[in-house]
């Protein structure tokens, strides 16, 4: 059963085998695993619950003060990355861009000597073809990718580069373009009608609405989640408390919500909040004679990874395009008033090509930090070392070079006065410019670390099975968990990771 947080009008006090807090790509598929095993299961989720009857309204201030954390604006304390994460039933896979990649071998590799993990792509092979064929998840062939991807196709084969098409976790997909605001067509193979819907097809509770404030442990065990329920327009507290009284908890709120709560709670064993990545993204626009039209299509077709292993001592970084809607291009661009009425103009001819940057991997980077503030809630801090700035500054070049490639008339960067070029003679310009915190746009889709696993408790938060260090009835299964940045898309590795961890959960209660 789904219950919205305006349906529960009096206190809520329940007992189950397993409570699961947050429901996105961790949380669902952990929860499908669970209920399938015979388990009672309870799912907290701090987001409404919506469906394509409200997708199909394609409106992107519904979406982004509905679907996502502090309704699209958050941020690093220094307002230097902007952070967007999902905030819904279904969590981040209701508004991601769809696009799935196993976990690279290099990273696990990394892993396996630098943060003592066993996993290998073999062990992981399983659970990657189980989600996979429970999600759809198949290369995006279906149609050619629009020219907003196609640009970073050109681009790279006249650099010669390698680009591939990637895959994508959809079953019919209209190809609309519009992901990022909840699939109005119910063709993005989320969590929200996939395993949530196994799940409680099952027989699990899911209370939507509904913030988990603290997990009370006593001894050394978890005895009960405190949570209340929220006005879905404020975000505000109803008065109504839901008290859940578990036999186990997995905690997959996500890189910023789980090392919060876990602050919240008292339970601090371990670097909890620390190593968090956030995959730091910069962006290029570039503009074309022939129209782009950067809202339509798949929102990720297309990638490059050519520059994403530069060496030990170098920050690595992958290409993409993101899409090009009002909203977020408004908001993404660092111009105001007659300069962003001109660039605003120009968005049906402007492609935008991104580069993601794999923090996590250069020794000595040990990304940001997640603490709470004194009402509770998450503040991120995240430092822009050398080797990051270097990044973004190469970063600049490598898409400034794949939109002049691709034909763009114009490429433009993110800097409060964007550095403008009209040909490969102009790319020296980039280097005259200033990188870093505050200088141009940074944002952050992909969150990972703050309860990272390993074997050791002075040095991780959770062990190898995802099982607290010294509360044995709490796991975390989310992106969390994670201890360096991927190098990819992360929701698959998450989709993966928790279904590796069903057993071990399930064996707990």
């Amino acid at each position: 059963m789904i219950r919205i947080g305006a349906e529960l009008t009096g206190d809520v006090d329940v007992a189950c085998d397993v409570c699961v807090i947050g429901s996105g790509a961790g949380g669902g598929v952990l929860a499908a695993g669970l209920v399938a095993r015979g388990l009672s299961v309870v799912i907290l989720e701090e987001g409404g619950h919506h469906t394509s009857r409200d997708f199909r309204k394609a409106d992107e201030a519904f979406s982004f003060s509905m679907l996502y954390q502090d309704r699209g604006t958050r941020a690093t304390e220094d307002l230097a990355i902007t952070l967007l994460q999902g905030r819904s039933v279904g969590g981040g896979t209701t508004v991601n861009w769809t696009t799935c990649f196993r976990t690279p071998e290099r990273i696990l590799e990394h892993w396996r000597r630098h943060h003592g993990s066993t996993l290998t792509a073999e062990s992981l092979r399983p659970h990657f073809e189980a989600v996979e064929e429970r999600l759809g998840i198949a290369r995006w062939d279906a149609v050619p990718q629009n020219a907003n991807n196609d640009a970073l196709a050109r681009g790279a084969a006249a650099l010669g580069w390698t680009w591939e098409r990637t895959r994508r976790n959809v079953r019919a997909c209209a190809n609309s373009g519009y992901c990022g605001f909840g699939c109005p067509f119910d063709a993005k193979q989320g969590m929200l009608l996939t395993t949530l819907a196994d799940a409680v097809a099952g027989g699990a509770d899911l209370y939507a609405d509904t913030r988990a404030e603290r997990i009370v442990v006593e001894g050394d065990r978890v005895v009960r989640v405190e949570a209340r329920v929220l006005e879905r327009e404020r975000t505000r507290a109803t008065g109504v408390s839901v008290v859940v009284r578990p036999r186990v908890v997995a905690l997959c709120g996500g890189a910023v919500n789980s090392p919060a709560l876990l602050l919240r709670s008292g339970i601090t064993d371990g670097p909890v909040g620390r190593r968090t990545m956030l995959h730091p993204v910069v962006g290029m626009s570039g503009r074309y004679d022939e129209p782009v039209q950067g809202w339509s299509g798949a929102p990720q077709s297309v990638t490059v990874h050519d520059f994403v292993d530069r060496g030990p001592d170098r920050v690595g970084f992958f290409l993409e395009a993101a899409p090009v809607h009002p909203m977020l291009a408004g908001v993404s661009l660092p111009v105001v008033g007659a300069d962003q009425a001109e660039a605003m103009g120009q968005l049906g001819f402007s492609s935008s090509l991104i580069a993601i940057c794999v923090d996590g991997l250069v020794p000595g980077d040990e990304g940001g930090v997640v603490t709470v503030k004194g009402d509770g809630r998450p503040s991120v801090a995240y430092p822009f070392r050398p080797e990051l700035v270097e990044a973004f500054a190469s970063a600049h070049e490598v898409l400034a070079a794949a939109h002049l490639a691709a034909g763009a008339r114009e490429v433009l960067s993110l800097h409060p006065v964007p550095v403008r070029l009209t040909s490969e003679r102009d790319l020296p310009r980039l280097r005259e410019a200033a990188y870093g915190g505050l200088r141009h746009g940074v944002f952050s889709a992909h969150q990972m670390g703050g309860c990272t696993f390993g074997p050791d408790p002075a040095t991780s938060v959770v062990d190898l099975d995802l099982r607290h260090h010294r509360v044995p009835n709490l796991f975390v299964v989310d992106g969390s968990v994670l201890p360096t940045g991927l190098g990819v898309n992360p929701s698959e590795t998450i989709y993966g990771l928790a279904h590796l961890a069903i057993d071990a959960v399930a064996s707990t209660t």
